[in-house]
């Protein structure tokens, strides 16, 4: 007995004092194409989000919290890996229903670790990171899985048939909500098996979260991770008949508003169960807001761009983190923090080490969510949709090196497009000091081109299927 108190108390010796607690169950909600200024506790005023609101005033905001990418597979393979998806060779775009690729099983996953520590652990949502058996969440730490394979604009089996896009198309979709078992062909899986197809897209987000609550209720007494990737707001939009708003104009606030709703609905069985303080929730997107799709798409609030942009509005979304006891509320940090972080950071909670046999990216966060650092991360790449680097951000600095795009000019010769901001004074990115900073611009140029080359150097692979 002196030995196992010896043994734990060395262990929580090694914790960040507000993570040396026993490990909490812990919720981890990706929203899909959510913007940084789509919720009330980061500046929206068109769309109300009391229960995400209610989380932030419990919880700390990361007001600088980056994602890998500005597309969605690629995000999700760095969320759940910690690695910049070059380095396990998921950087090159998003997959689709007919792609022969996906996130390789070899790869050391959140869930793997969870896991191993004796975690009940559940996938449930929007998977996209491969839909061949060798690639789904059972073969990457999950123990269930309950969601679409891809997003909710893809059609099984060869993603063809589908209805007009744009914003017009989108209205027409709104419009008619019978659209979703008409107009689509989007599976919904139940570990590694289609039961639904075309999945109802106006229930699937309240269904999440019953599959979510009914998680937390079997595993009341053991430890429990979930993974919660809402395939909303990625559209088309969709919500429950009951709750759903006629005008198309305001279908994006509708959708957040419910999504909100159903967050809350989680939270009230966290704290039913008596689970609350025990249980650490991180609220974060994928990417930023497909601003193309205007009231069917989000707002990146004071940022530049949006989804597929690397100006800050593709890649900095919002971060809510909640644990009551470990986080201190109602606080936040404007430190640079990634979803890269994700993984090591949660590990720290178990108390067991990463493994030492791959290299990932991520940094260790917990000091900074506690308060007790001021930063941890000092830089980040900044990577195109189809994974060409393209940026760094060092402290403040943030340096964009952007090459031409091939559809718009046929000019070998074009060189690429300079820009250094500070968003310390332009979160915006509008004021472009790169030729008046000339030694900076050179100094992380070469900085951000070793990083990579570095990356590149020790990649691993993605799973690929057998030639046909």
């Amino acid at each position: 007995m002196k030995r196992l108190l010896l043994a734990f108390a060395l262990w929580l010796s090694v914790l960040p004092p507000g993570f040396a607690a026993p490990p909490p169950n812990v919720v981890l909600i990706f929203a899909d194409d959510l913007g940084y200024g789509d919720l009330g506790c980061f500046g929206s005023t068109t769309i109300r989000t009391p229960h995400l609101d209610r989380l932030a005033a419990e919880g700390r905001k990361l007001t600088s919290f980056v994602v890998a990418s500005s597309v969605c597979s690629p995000s999700r393979a760095a969320l759940l890996t910690g690695c910049y998806p070059k380095r396990v060779g998921m950087h090159e775009g998003v997959l689709f229903p007919d792609s022969r690729k996906g996130l390789n099983p070899a790869e050391y996953t959140v869930a793997e670790h969870f896991k191993s520590q004796g975690y009940a652990t559940a996938c449930i949502g929007k998977w996209h990171l491969g839909d061949q058996p060798e690639t789904l969440p059972n073969a990457h730490g999950f123990d269930t899985y309950y969601g679409i394979p891809y997003s909710n604009d893809m059609n099984h089996p060869d993603n063809k048939g589908k209805p007009p896009g744009g914003v017009a198309g989108m209205d027409a979709l709104w419009n008619d909500p019978e659209s979703t078992l008409t107009k689509w062909r989007t599976p919904l899986m139940e570990d590694g098996k289609i039961i639904e197809l075309p999945v109802d897209q106006r229930t699937i987000t309240r269904r999440y979260t019953d599959k979510a609550i009914g998680f937390v209720e079997k595993n009341r007494a053991r430890p429990f991770f979930i993974y919660l990737p809402y395939s909303m707001p990625h559209i088309p939009l969709y919500v429950p008949d009951e709750v759903r708003d006629p005008d198309p104009k305001r279908a994006y606030i509708n959708t957040i508003e419910h999504l909100d709703t159903e967050v809350g609905r989680l939270f009230e069985k966290l704290r039913e169960l008596n689970l609350a303080e025990n249980t650490m929730v991180v609220f974060t997107s994928d990417n930023g807001p497909w601003l193309t799709f205007k009231h069917h798409g989000g707002s990146g609030g004071p940022l530049r761009g949006g989804k597929t942009s690397v100006f800050e509005g593709g890649h900095r979304v919002p971060c809510i983190v909640w644990a009551p006891g470990r986080v201190p509320p109602g606080t936040e940090t404007r430190a640079l923090a990634s979803s890269l972080d994700i993984l090591p950071t949660l590990a720290a909670l178990t108390g067991k080490p990463m493994p030492t046999d791959r290299k990932i990216d991520g940094l260790d966060i917990s000091r900074l969510l506690t308060g007790e650092a001021e930063t941890v991360r000092e830089d980040f790449l900044y990577y195109t949709m189809r994974g060409r680097l393209e940026g760094i951000r060092e402290g403040d600095w943030k340096l964009l090196v952007r090459q031409p795009d091939p559809k718009q000019t046929t000019d070998a010769s074009a060189k690429p497009e300079v820009l250094l901001f500070n968003l310390a004074d332009d979160l915006g990115e509008r004021n472009n000091l790169a030729a008046t900073r000339s030694e900076l611009v050179e100094r992380l140029k070469t900085k951000m081109h070793a990083q990579d080359a570095a990356i590149a150097a020790e990649a691993r692979p993605a799973w690929k299927a057998a030639a046909r």
